[in-house]
């Protein structure tokens, strides 16, 4: 009896021979021999899709990872409050919370789980693929929904929010890079923004359903239905993610490079993986594996952290910024506007019903400010979107205090005043969803090599749950000690962050993840001065320009 494993490799391997590129067949013949899809599955099943309806499968598992990390961020907000969770919980009595502290706990301990996740989801997106990845934290996500919904006391539900952490640190560790590299160069922001619509969606969508269920009789329900509604997306993603093929960028890394080169060819347009563009576009990632495969030895977290054995790729320097625009974005006010909007909308004059309803539309308002930025972060660049989201949150944090301070002192002009201040809490959700939300995660996952750039992208994710976990710490013990001049804070925090940005960050918009690599060459870690080498070696021919990128017209040059 044959071994359908060997039909199954002679298959795949007489289809990549007719893709190959000529001066590729011997070398790529005894790889494709080794190479077949996880669990012994009989065939792929992308190959049979067009290349449109494959891109939008795959931009519909990016989004439902993103709107179940979103989902579960927002759906605490709802659970605190229902008297059933906080008596079961042994966070206070009658329905009210009479030990803070501990209800932060639970809620801030999931990102601890995030932490761990991400550095292991990463090293898995690495080592096994970008699929294995997803799936192997959706395991961990499922589990942890079910645990959390089924919790009858707190140190059940702590241990249940660590391990949902763990599969949403998978998830934001890989996605986001996983998006990245299966972009053109000239969209993959507007791809990147367009996924993280999903991130708000979920958000709006736990906050809704826990609106419709606030007066249903049955209480248990109320808190453990929302919990378990988390696992659906977790579901779809871990049967759905493979239908879809491994990162093109991924394959070539290990040893696949037609097989990579047939999902190019299937990605960008249905065309034959002979045609040019492809070969181009290949023969890009291949230049760029090749040289950072020289630098095996900086691929541990403690090497990639401290940059030793990096040499010109500067691995310290990106970690740095990883973590910093993450931590910067956090820190930007936007837990902190979060918390106060039904304390605003009160004070507008609103009863507690509206105030809650109006609390929701500001998550829906960051839903249209995301899609906003699908429009403008390739447009304008990174680092405009982040100078000008950085000075209209500032503006907006202040008035934002302004407005509230007067309304307590001037009670009889207290409706217009938290009107006025509630209408900035909008302003305020809109731009940082068009601008800092989508640059900070679109910068860990263009920033890193090739062969770690998951690993990497998980010092991103590591720097948004330190972020959360200690602004979420903070924030209620900021506004019983400071009131509304924790807003000031955070309006000045806004305007610190420019000059950080302004120095360190270079733009990355419109340049190829392989070009990325040629920025950080610099020994400096200025922007200047990274602008300035990058432009000589585009004047030697060492990396092509913008111009270059845009028209598709690709030169690679190995370096001596």
């Amino acid at each position: 009896m044959s071994d359908p494993r060997s039909s199954m490799n002679q298959e795949v391997t007489a289809q990549d021979k007719r893709s190959l590129v000529p001066s590729r067949k011997v070398a790529e013949h005894q790889h494709q021999l080794s190479y077949r899809e996880p669990f012994n599955m009989p065939r792929a099943i992308w190959p049979q899709l067009p290349g449109s309806t494959l891109l939008i499968l795959i931009n519909f598992l990016s989004m439902t990872a993103l709107f179940f990390e979103g989902y579960n961020q927002g759906v605490m907000g709802g659970v605190n409050t229902v008297p059933n969770y906080i008596e079961k919980m042994s966070i206070g009595t009658n329905g009210i919370v009479t030990r803070a502290t501990k209800q932060g706990g639970i809620v801030c301990i999931y990102y601890l789980g995030a932490l761990f996740g991400c550095f292991w989801g990463g090293y898995l997106g690495d080592k096994r693929g970008r699929r294995f990845g997803v799936w192997a934290g959706t395991l961990w996500c499922v589990a942890g929904a079910a645990l959390q919904a089924s919790a009858q006391n707190s140190n059940w539900m702590l241990c249940a929010r660590i391990i949902t952490g763990v599969g949403t640190g998978h998830l934001n560790a890989i996605v986001p890079v996983w998006t990245a590299e299966i972009s053109k160069s000239h969209s993959r922001g507007a791809s990147i923004s367009i996924v993280f619509l999903a991130n708000y969606i979920g958000i709006a969508v736990a906050y809704w359903l826990e609106f419709g269920l606030r007066y249903y009789s049955n209480e248990p329900f109320r808190w453990r239905f929302p919990i378990a509604f988390q696992i659906v997306p977790a579901a779809i993603l871990s049967v759905c993610i493979w239908l879809v093929p491994e990162s093109p960028r991924w394959l070539v890394k290990a040893g696949h490079t037609s097989t990579a080169a047939r999902v190019l060819a299937k990605i960008r347009g249905d065309v034959s993986p002979t045609a040019p563009e492809i070969t181009e576009e290949l023969a890009e990632i291949e230049s760029s594996v090749s040289q950072e495969s020289a630098n095996a030895k900086a691929t541990s977290l403690w090497a990639m952290a401290i940059g030793a054995h990096s040499g010109k790729l500067h691995t310290g320097r990106r970690v740095a910024l990883s973590m910093g625009i993450m931590i910067m974005m956090e820190w930007t006010g936007i837990l902190a506007i979060t918390v106060y909007a039904n304390t605003l909308f009160g004070q507008a004059g609103f009863d507690p019903t509206k105030s809650a309803w109006l609390a929701g539309l500001v998550n829906t308002v960051g839903i249209l400010g995301t899609g906003a930025a699908a429009l403008t972060i390739d447009r304008y660049g990174r680092r405009p979107s982040l100078f000008f989201g950085a000075v209209v949150q500032c503006i907006a944090l202040a008035l934002t205090g302004g407005m509230s301070r007067l309304a307590i002192v001037q009670p009889h002009n207290a409706s217009a005043y938290g009107a006025a201040s509630a209408a900035m809490v909008f302003i305020y959700t809109f731009f940082f969803a068009a601008t800092w939300l989508q640059c900070a995660f679109v910068v860990p996952a263009e920033i890193f090599p090739t062969y770690m750039r998951a690993k990497g992208n998980s010092f991103g994710v590591a720097g948004w749950a330190i972020g959360c976990a200690w602004t979420t710490l903070v924030i209620p013990s900021m506004f019983k000690t400071l009131g509304e001049r924790t807003l000031y804070l955070f309006a000045g925090l806004n305007l610190l962050w420019l000059p950080i940005v302004y120095c360190f960050y270079p733009e990355t918009g419109g340049r190829s993840l392989e070009s990325i690599d040629s920025l950080f060459a610099s020994e400096s870690p200025f922007v200047w001065d990274e602008e300035r080498e990058f432009k000589m070696m585009v004047e030697q021919g060492m990396v092509k320009s913008e111009e270059e990128e845009k028209g598709g017209v690709v030169t690679v040059e190995r370096a001596a």
